[in-house]
């Protein structure tokens, strides 16, 4: 007999550090698949065993529960006492505005894989383009290094940083994997990931860019 117990009236969706993990790497696992799929859903999904079940993939409900149970304690979902659907915006209307929260300096773009930019917010367009371009060959390089990264130094973040003198980062190389797609924020100074926009964000491009899960 199952221990847990499910709260509700709550619907599911992710924590910013939940869609940070979603998308923080290309790998695949248990709890990356269903905050993946959760964020492919175009309205959060009410909290209840069937659509957990769906969500998860997982048939038996004491699987079920436990892995919900284990993101809840790595602060990876949240339970919201509304329902809250996609922005029907278009993507390209919305990243402007979603981008700008994700930096405390305000200047940060969206980059593709092949080093051009979706959006960009602060950047002169010429910066915009070449840090998109240098986000395409960092990537590269981690690439050919990362075994060397992982094996050698235990280090399988695949995020780079232009560091000053104090260690503090300049600008910040974060890579967004979706899909078969992997996108960078390129951000100046300190980051703002811990932003109710961050999930929206991952939201939109999980929406538009990934692969239908299950």
């Amino acid at each position: 007999m199952s221990t847990y117990t499910l709260s509700e009236g709550l619907f599911l969706y992710p924590t910013p550090a939940g869609a940070f993990y979603a998308v923080s790497s290309g790998d695949t696992d248990k709890s990356r698949q269903f905050l993946r799929k959760m964020l492919q859903q175009p309205v959060t999904q009410a909290l209840n065993l069937d659509k957990l079940q769906e969500m998860t993939g997982l048939d038996e409900p004491e699987k079920c529960l436990e892995l919900l149970h284990q993101c809840q304690k790595l602060g990876w979902v949240q339970g919201l006492n509304a329902e809250r659907s996609y922005p029907s915006d278009l993507l390209e209307n919305i990243l402007p505005d979603l981008l700008s929260k994700m930096s405390e300096s305000g200047k940060v773009l969206l980059a593709d894989m092949q080093g051009f930019y979706l959006a960009s917010h602060g950047f002169p367009h010429e910066v915009a383009e070449e840090l998109s371009g240098l986000s395409a060959e960092l990537a590269t390089v981690h690439s050919r290094r990362s075994g060397v990264l992982m094996n050698n130094l235990g280090v399988a973040n695949h995020s780079w940083g232009i560091i000053d003198v104090f260690g503090n980062n300049q600008i910040g190389f974060w890579p967004l994997f979706i899909g078969k797609n992997r996108f960078v924020l390129v951000i100046s100074g300190v980051p703002h990931f811990n932003q109710p926009e961050f999930v929206d964000l991952i939201w939109a491009l999980s929406i538009r860019y990934a692969e239908k899960v299950g």
